[in-house]
Formats: structure tokens, sequence, C-alpha cells
């Protein structure tokens, strides 16, 4: 269910209402990890880590896709082919994926995200690569355990997703970038970096295949077209929701808190999109290195020792900007239903102020 109340757009926006709160139900699943919206149509999607589920406005429960035995992560709505666009993990089987959801064909509960048609998937070697790779020379591949020195960068695999111009632009071609997950072993120095990866997907088609979880395939471009450094510090699993703001055309980045004493560990960092990435070393790393670099917008709370600037706020389950000013963030929740406990998710409308220590307020 929903809030009655509807909260009115941004004066001169020409926004259509959207409520105040969209309920996703509650679901014998993992967590709510991220959420998209297509404002034309009218849904809410919500990935439930191993269920996607799709409602209407009003918070009624659409249809589902059920059946992924690995963690599905954030989405979000591609407004140019109508589809819904997801990170897609399978640490142990070393595959990591877009997957890409045919929305319009969800019209019923309990769909197979194998055999409903419903679900492409899209191989992202450049993750591959860097997740598996063997840091310390020994031959082995340590696999999915944080506390070691194997994964570059500390790659954890993915989770966050969103649609956007090339950095350095406010406007033009969207793009998909993709964030990696990333370990917080506070015994490494390389791992204090947010790690995005931007795609130009106008020719992912020709690599989109069904999902096949027990033999996953390998088909996805040999590269992305740029692979960008944000210096945050540690954080726990890197960027678990990432948005792009039309409105101000700043990229948002929700985290988990990291653990590091020696940095502020804030739960929300901005980069402003229009600021030109700049080549420079990758600190930290066991040899050194030469990226594209991003700044972190010179806004919100500021640690005067690392330079670090963020926020202490919410997202981290699910962020949606509506481009005019408004976002849905997103908080998970449990209740008991006949002695079964339901992972929940409540999606309710916040105005961006920019304000510290949080910058969403909520609109009632």
């Amino acid at each position: 269910m929903a809030s009655a109340l509807f909260a009115t757009p941004a004066h001169g926006s020409g926004k259509p209402e959207f409520p105040a709160e969209v309920y996703g139900g509650a679901w014998t699943s993992g967590h709510v990890q991220g959420i998209a919206v297509d404002e034309k149509k009218g849904f809410m999607y919500f990935s439930f880590t191993n269920l996607l589920v799709k409602t209407d406005l009003a918070g009624r429960p659409v249809g589902s896709v059920t059946g992924f035995t690995g963690h599905l992560g954030d989405l979000d709505f591609n407004a140019k082919d109508g589809r819904v666009y997801g990170s897609l993990e399978y640490k142990e089987a070393q595959a990591f994926y877009v997957a890409i959801f045919d929305v319009d064909r969800i019209t019923s509960l309990d769909m197979d995200a194998e055999s409903a048609n419903v679900v492409t998937a899209v191989y992202l070697k450049e993750v591959v690569a860097d997740y598996s790779a063997d840091m310390n020379g020994d031959g082995t591949f340590d696999g999915n355990v944080g506390n070691t020195p194997d994964h570059r960068y500390g790659c954890s695999g993915i989770d966050g997703v969103a649609f956007g111009p090339s950095f350095g632009k406010r406007h033009g071609k969207q793009k998909l970038t993709v964030a990696y997950g990333v370990y917080s072993n506070t015994g490494r120095q390389d791992n204090d970096h947010q790690v995005l990866l931007q795609y130009d997907i106008t020719k992912w088609r020709a690599f989109e295949r069904p999902l096949t979880q027990a033999a996953p395939h390998t088909s996805g471009p040999a590269r992305p077209d740029g692979k960008y450094f944000v210096y945050t510090g540690n954080t726990t699993y890197g960027v678990q929701n990432l948005e792009y703001d039309g409105y101000t055309g700043k990229w948002l980045m929700a985290a988990y808190k990291g653990v590091k004493p020696k940095f502020p560990n804030y739960s929300l960092f901005t980069v402003d999109g229009s600021a030109r990435p700049t080549r420079g070393p990758v600190k930290g790393q066991p040899q050194p290195e030469q990226g594209d670099l991003l700044r972190l917008s010179p806004e919100g709370l500021h640690h005067p020792e690392t330079g670090i600037r963020g926020w202490e706020s919410g997202g981290q389950y699910g962020l949606a900007s509506l481009d005019d000013g408004r976002f849905y963030v997103t908080q998970d929740g449990k209740i008991v239903e006949d002695g079964v406990t339901k992972q929940t998710a409540h999606s309710r409308l916040h105005r961006w102020t920019g304000q510290t220590p949080t910058p969403f307020e909520r609109i009632q």
C-alpha cells in the first residue's frame, strides 16, 4: 500500500504527481537492494537480492521475477529502451553481469528468471579480471574472501548502477555506469577508491544472452568505455546505490560506512558530473598506477585530515532521482507473518537540500 498523500511537483517542473510513499511489499527473500522508477508508465521496481518486484505507484504488486541464485543488486530504468538494468553477481563462478529486464513482459507473480523470457544478461569482463586478480602472485585466487591481498582495488564484484552522461558533461548520450563492490579490508591501502565503469550500451543487444545460472555465459564487451576512480576512503562493500541526478548534474553514491579509523566513513558521497576527469596517481596501489580521477563535490561534511567530503545519509537500500530536486529514498525492514520473517521496503519521497549532516528532507 502507499500513503494517501501525494507530493506536488517542483514549481515549473512539469512533473506528474508522485505518492509520498510506495510500499514494496513483504517477501521471503534477501533485503531490498535498489529501486527504479518508470515515471511515464507509473511503475516502481524493487530488487530483493534474489527477487525483482514490480508495483504500481500505489504499491500494488503487478509482477515479480524469481529464481535468482546470485545476488541481484541496484537497479536503474533506461528511458530510451523502457527496460530495467541491474547488477547481478555470481561470486563463486566468478561471473558478473548486468541483468536486463524486459519489464513490459512482467505481468504476473513468480515469473522464472531463466524460463519466462523476461531477463537477459551481459557479462562484464573488466569486473571479472579485477575481482579474480591474484594480487600477491602466489598462484592461487582466494575467492570470495575479504581479508586477503587478492582482488584488484579490493573488488568484491559490483552493485551500484545508473544511467547518465559521460563524466565531464551535463547532457548528451546516456551511458550505463557500474560501481564496484569493495571489501572493507583494513589491512590494505589500495581499496579506498570507488571504481566506476562507464559503458556505451548502444550495441549491447549483440551481447545479450538468456540467463543460464548453472552454466554462466561470457558474452559481453571486451572493456568499458571508461574507468574512473573516486577517493572516498574506506567503505563496506563499495557503492550500494548509484544515481545520476539530472537536476543538479551530480552523481550520488550511497554506501555502507567504512571501518578504517583514519577516514570519516561517510555513507553518501557526490561527484559533480560536469567536472572533467583528470589523469593522476591512484593512491595506495602496490605498484604506481595512473588512472582517470573524479573529485568529490565541494559540499557536505568535510574531513580536514583527508579532504574527503560527504554526508550521513540513507540511500543504501534504494535511491531514485526524479530529476527535479526530488528523490525516492528506500528503507529496508522486516515483518513476521504466520511465523515467517519477510523483507519489506518503503520508498519515501524526499527533497534534496544539501544540508549537513543529512541532505534529504522528507516530503510528507
